[in-house]
């Protein structure tokens, strides 16, 4: 009886964690290619906290993902409207001398190498196999690969929220995922800790018929940004508050 009681304890407190975040609102548009802009607001009765999720979610099928340099320092909104991306959001983490920090594969072309360190242990690649978000000792196997950033932590690993992630520190968040049926997205979160992001990946229904396989975290903060080109020529953007070193763009195949 008492190990029962036990279990149930458990399931109530997963339950109720589960529980914290509700999705209140959401708001949809297309783009080319079956691209589709999803707008979720989600609330924390226990704590009264309230964010915002940006997704652009697309199937490998119709898009590819290009990550593109941005040495000169422009900004997300000039640079997609130049290249004609379909959507985008910033790329990895880079130093005070604005050089990259990990892997970064522009093109086909290797502009710095993998990096071994505890927090990017991640890279987010696009190749003829589509588009993966590998783990090093993954990626190491890989063949020819076109674009590629090293990035981190993971926030979703095989369907589940990695555990023992930071849940003190909250700031902007930009990530990207991988999932069911060939889909995949980049998205925006508004001020989050780590955690708490990989809690809401995992266990609310952002899109329809989606399952989110991997997750990655992608440089946050001042950092973040986000743009889609709406089937009505009005882009929808969030603006970076600095220069970043790179972008992570859905282009049309």
């Amino acid at each position: 009886m008492a190990r029962l009681n036990a279990a149930l304890l458990l399931l109530a407190v997963a339950t109720a964690a589960n529980a914290e975040w509700e999705i209140r609102a959401t708001n949809s548009e297309s783009g080319d290619a079956g691209i589709v802009h999803r707008h979720v607001v989600l609330e924390n009765a226990a704590s009264h906290q309230h964010v915002v999720v940006d997704l652009a979610i697309f199937s490998a099928k119709s898009c590819a993902l290009r990550v593109l340099d941005n040495q000169s320092g422009g900004t997300l909104f000039t640079t997609m409207a130049r290249e004609k991306c379909l959507a985008g959001v910033n790329g990895g983490y880079f130093d005070t001398d604005f050089a990259p920090i990990g892997l970064l594969i522009s093109n086909g072309d290797l502009l710095m190498p993998l990096k071994r360190a505890r927090l990017i242990t991640g890279v987010l690649s696009a190749s003829a196999r589509g588009v993966q978000i590998l783990r090093i000792r993954e990626f190491l196997h890989q063949g020819k690969v076109d674009d590629g950033v090293q990035c981190g932590p993971f926030l979703i690993d095989h369907y589940e929220r990695v555990r023992g992630l930071d849940d003190t520190h909250l700031a902007r968040r930009t990530f990207v995922a991988t999932g069911t049926n060939d889909r995949a997205l980049l998205g925006v979160c508004s001020e989050v800790s780590l955690a708490e992001l990989g809690m809401i990946l995992a266990t609310r229904p952002l899109v329809d018929a989606l399952k989110i396989q991997r997750a990655l975290n992608l440089d946050g903060g001042s950092s973040s940004a986000f743009w889609f080109a709406g089937e009505n020529g009005e882009a929808f953007s969030i603006l970076e508050l600095k220069p970043v070193r790179d972008f992570v763009a859905i282009v049309p195949k």
